[in-house]
């Protein structure tokens, strides 16, 4: 009997809803994704390879439930882009102040226009990665 051949993977992307369509995409790349593609009420965005698509479709009880998390090399480059680009202010979305978590990530909170939470969070030095495999 052979064995089985390997199952690959190319991509993994969440579909993450949108109020007001439009807005997001402009509130997405002001956060530092890059839109790609658009078609069919979806907009593909990512950044340094870490994509999502973000769809025209919102339901309140996903949006509100649904969070992402970016794990990023310089959190607080990130946090620092964030303030610079007042997306507080021009989008009326939440931002929180930056944590050491327990579990060894250093993190801050956006909570985008249609209430999709955001974790942007860094390694803390010391800890062994969160949700990695070994090499």
């Amino acid at each position: 009997m052979n064995a089985p051949t390997p199952l690959k993977a190319i991509e993994l992307k969440a579909f993450v809803p949108a109020k007001d369509f439009a807005l997001s995409k402009r509130f997405y790349a002001d956060l530092g994704f890059e839109q790609r593609s658009e078609g069919g009420g979806v907009a593909y965005f990512h950044v340094d390879g870490c994509p999502f698509l973000l769809q025209d479709f919102y339901e309140p009880a996903l949006a509100d439930n649904l969070v992402m998390h970016l794990l990023v090399p310089d959190v607080q480059a990130w946090f620092a882009h964030v303030q610079a680009q007042d997306l507080v202010a021009r989008y009326g979305v939440r931002v929180t102040p930056l944590v050491d978590q327990p579990w060894g990530i250093t993190e801050f909170v956006v909570i985008d226009p249609a209430g999709v939470c955001w974790h942007i969070g860094q390694n803390t030095p010391g800890f062994a990665p969160v949700g990695r495999l070994a090499d």
